[in-house]
């Protein structure tokens, strides 16, 4: 598909480590007053229940954040609403009263400015919800309402009263995936549109980095997001509009639209290599993705080259990579447990192109699958003897590495060695040139590099991380040998 727009992509993005939090489950402050019908902190969290956790608890856990080396935050939604994951918007110019309002969140950015931590929230203009006011109007005042054209009443075979309680019946109008509870907003509407697009520009104008917009591609008025893209460009180039679009995405991702999407390709792709036949299969059923149960190297090989090849390369390095979210399992249950797992494919999350998100938690190995809700659970602050401290210490070391050199972020790529449990990468930049080997198989192996394609033949490589058995060269190959379940990055940088 020809580029018809010079693609441009935030530059801070592209060195950005990033880390998903849901408000409602990673702390809560003693400092704010909670109603008292909270579930305990400490206990499994409940599809409708709230825990309470809000904005003053992650500012009082800054410190936490920024010690793993992460530079940037992304919030799921916090604006007012009545469900603990705030997806059923009620106002989007009011921070939600048990996240501390308005007051709260002015607090934690200006703190999260002056430590140089960008933060990203979540834009929901798909759909609102019964709360929001102009929906309400419509269900006190029914036909009357002056504002029906703000929703697909008519559209939707609508009658008045509608109907936005019971289950058993249709709701009378559209809504997203056919919940009462989230009416679709019509964006075809002049009035609708601009007043989402207002809502953008309020909450750059606030000092905020960027959206992850929502089911993104269920908006398809002509124009739309092109409008959006300009006029939060205006107020702010360096803001990054990253979309959740489950596919791949060559239509949105020409320049005009989105900077980047949330890469759930690559995710799906790192779960088939990396999990292999630990895969739960009821984990990942059901969902925007489809793991299976272990792919060879070679195909994981072919398919990071198509996702690389599908974008422009400023794209490809601000797509938001990820293990797991919110909408998913975590990605340690997926793979029945086993922690090996996610280290291997951590190091490929912070050594592959793009922008690598952390979904809270992940770090210290909170598991959770089955439910939305077990994937939500709270952060067991006062737990710390249920942490994998190494785990952290781990993730410390991968985003550490990635932050030292520069090639890990932006250098290019070249695929280099894949076998049925291996694979193996370059990263160069100038003349920093790293090597990323993996074996995902449970014996030792040994890959065959090919220097030939790296810029730089001349120097003996070093391990900078993991371990490998032996490291030979010759003057066409670098022979590794990899224990089971391992991997090695080697510096062949010139000196």
């Amino acid at each position: 598909m020809p580029l018809l727009y010079e693609v441009v992509t935030p530059e801070w993005v592209k060195h950005a480590v990033f880390y998903q939090i849901f408000p409602d489950r990673f702390a809560i402050s003693s400092s704010l007053q909670k109603p008292h019908n909270l579930e305990p902190w400490d206990t499994t969290p409940t599809t409708y229940g709230y825990k309470g956790g809000d904005l003053l608890g992650v500012l009082e856990r800054l410190d936490y954040i920024q010690g793993l080396g992460v530079t940037a935050v992304y919030f799921n939604p916090i604006f007012q609403s009545a469900s603990n994951h705030r997806y059923h918007t009620h106002d989007y110019y009011q921070v939600d009263p048990l996240l501390g309002g308005n007051a709260a969140f002015d607090t934690l950015l200006a703190e999260c400015k002056r430590r140089g931590l960008r933060v990203v929230l979540d834009g929901v203009f798909n759909h609102a919800s019964r709360g929001f006011f102009q929906f309400n109007d419509i269900l006190e005042n029914g036909a009357a309402s002056p504002w029906l054209d703000w929703f697909y009443v008519d559209d939707a075979g609508g009658v008045h009263p509608i109907n936005a309680y019971d289950l058993q019946r249709a709701p009378g109008y559209k809504a997203w995936w056919g919940l009462h509870a989230l009416p679709k907003l019509n964006t075809d509407n002049p009035q609708v549109r601009e007043y989402l697009m207002q809502v953008g520009e309020h909450w750059i104008r606030k000092g905020i980095d960027g959206w992850r917009l929502d089911v993104a591609n269920e908006i398809t008025t002509p124009g739309f997001w092109q409008e959006f893209r300009q006029r939060i460009k205006a107020l702010n180039p360096d803001a990054y509009i990253v979309a959740e679009i489950w596919e791949e995405s060559p239509q949105w991702l020409q320049g005009d639209q989105f900077d980047a999407v949330m890469n759930y390709p690559l995710t799906e792709a790192l779960i088939s290599f990396v999990a292999g036949k630990r895969l739960r299969r009821e984990f990942v059923e059901n969902k925007g993705y489809r793991p299976v149960a272990g792919i060879t190297g070679q195909q994981f090989a072919a398919k990071v080259d198509r996702l690389l090849q599908l974008y422009p390369w400023p794209i490809v390095l601000a797509q938001l990579n990820l293990l797991d979210s919110h909408d998913t399992a975590r990605f340690i249950s997926i793979a029945d447990g086993d922690e090996t797992s996610l280290r291997l494919a951590t190091l490929l999350l912070f050594t592959l192109p793009g922008a690598p998100s952390i979904y809270y938690g992940d770090e210290i190995g909170m598991t959770g699958g089955g439910s939305d809700a077990l994937a939500r659970k709270t952060f067991p602050w006062n737990q710390p003897e249920a942490w994998n401290h190494e785990l952290r210490d781990f993730h410390k070391q991968v985003i550490a590495l990635r932050k030292t050199h520069p090639a890990l972020r932006v250098g290019t790529f070249q695929n280099l060695y894949a076998d049925t449990f291996g694979f193996a990468f370059a990263r160069t930049l100038a003349d920093q040139t790293f090597v990323i080997a993996v074996n995902v198989g449970h014996e030792s192996a040994t890959q065959r590099l090919p220097l030939t394609r790296l810029i730089n033949t001349d120097t003996a490589p070093r391990v900078v991380f993991g371990a490998a058995s032996r490291v030979q060269t010759d003057n066409s190959t670098i022979t590794l040998d990899l224990p089971a379940r391992s991997a090695t990055v080697l510096n062949v940088s010139q000196r």
